[in-house]
This record gives structure tokens, sequence and C-alpha cells, in this order.
């Protein structure tokens, strides 16, 4: 009692862990009722929108941490919202994860080209987009170097600023391709790649090849990360990803 008194006196109370900031875009009023009452329940401070102009004018104001954006939104689309969001100061750290009633490959490499960090189809299971969401906000943590916009995922860095690559803390010479190749993976350690998408990725939206050239690209890749190539998964009959080390 004496030492809580003390506390008052000096003004030292404890202070509430600050709760992340988490804005649901999504004009189906019962799911975003859903999504308001389980991402509350899980601590988050949660915010919502159910047109796509407001969206961007809340997530301006509050600079959100977490972004669940619809991309069939009345007044502007959630691809719209989505690039400006990304051009914005105030959110374009944020971590945007697109919601769609679409499930062709075409949509979601338009969601990440708009800048989307995920993409998840309706319908789904709530606990699932939960799980996706902290993953995503702990491996945006992990990857985060003030200032030097640095990835770091097992003994691999990626410097953006300065376009290196290093392994234990070696330089590793690769080519644009290669390093747009490995950017792409090590971004979402876990995520299944689509050849299509890494082409778009590495090789640029405009550019016409085979699916099968990103192939040569992964192999040269990975003869040039030596004992580290096996951080580099082929999922058979889809395409790659990193090794997420959360599931080993």
């Amino acid at each position: 009692m004496i030492s809580f008194l003390k506390m008052l006196l000096s003004n030292k109370l404890p202070r509430k862990m600050s709760k992340q900031k988490l804005l649901i875009i999504e004009d189906d009023r019962s799911l975003s009722d859903v999504l308001v009452y389980n991402f509350n329940q899980e601590g988050f401070d949660v915010y919502r929108a159910l047109d796509g102009q407001d969206g961007v004018n809340q997530a301006i104001a509050r600079s959100p941490k977490i972004i669940i954006l619809d991309v069939m939104l009345p007044v502007l689309d959630g691809i719209d919202v989505c690039k400006r969001l990304r051009n914005a100061h105030e959110t374009k750290d944020s971590i945007i994860l697109m919601l769609t009633a679409k499930s062709e490959e075409s949509d979601e490499l338009i969601g990440f080209s708009a800048g989307a960090d995920d993409y998840v189809c309706k319908p789904f299971s709530v606990k699932v987009l939960m799980e996706r969401v902290k993953a995503l906000a702990r491996r945006k943590k992990s990857g985060e170097v003030t200032g030097e916009e640095k990835l770091q995922v097992h003994g691999i860095t990626i410097d953006r600023t300065k376009h290196k690559v290093a392994i234990d803390e070696k330089p590793l010479q690769l080519t644009l391709s290669e390093f747009r190749l490995l950017e792409t993976l090590i971004r979402q350690p876990g995520r299944v790649f689509s050849r299509a998408e890494l082409i778009d990725s590495a090789l640029g939206q405009d550019t016409f090849v085979m699916e099968r050239t990103i192939d040569v690209h992964v192999r040269t890749l990975r003869r040039k990360m030596g004992e580290h190539s096996s951080k580099i998964e082929t999922v058979r009959g889809v395409g790659y990803r990193f090794k997420d080390s959360e599931f080993e």
C-alpha cells in the first residue's frame, strides 16, 4: 500500500501496453461485425470503414499498423485504395491484407502489384485470417531496420536501399532479376508463390516469357546461395516458397 501511494505521488503508475491499431475496410456489415468483434477480443484497437474513400480517410488519419482491405468496395475499389495508401506517408509502411471473393491468379497479381502484403479469398476461416495477420505483423517487425530498409531472415540480409545481399555477413553477387526474386520470396516466408507471380516480381509485368524461365533463375540463385540453397523450397505443381522457421 505504501509503495502504491509512493507511485501515485511520484506520478509513476505503470503504463498499459499500447494496442496495435487495425483498420477493417469492408462494405459487408455482417462480415465487418464479425471481424471487429474477433480482433477486439485479440487485443487490437479496431476501426472500420464501409467504403473505399472513408477507408482512405480513416487510414491516413489513424495510421493503423494493419489494414484488412476488401477489393470490391463502393466509391473507391480496393486496388485504388491500396495504391493510395502505399503512396501516403502515413500508411506507406502499414501491413495491408486484401480480402476478395475473386480467386483468379490474375486478381492476386493485381493486388500484390498495388502493394498488398498478402491476399485471402472468401470464404475464409476467421481464425486462419487472424493467424495470417499476426504472422505478417511478426515478420514485418523482424524485417524492419530503422532507416535502412533491411530484411533479415535465416542469416540472409537484403538491403533494399543499397541493393545488396549478404549471407552470414558475406556479400552475395546477384543479378537484378535474382535480387528481386530473392526479395519477393524472403518478404513472406512460408507463402507459396506461383511462377507467374515470380516472373512479374523478378522480371517485370511487361515481360513475356515462359513460366519455366523462372526455374532457371531459381537454379542459378540456389547455386550462388550454396549451403543456404535449401531455404528456397519447391512446391510441386505450384511454384516456390522461402522456408518459414515458425513451421519447421
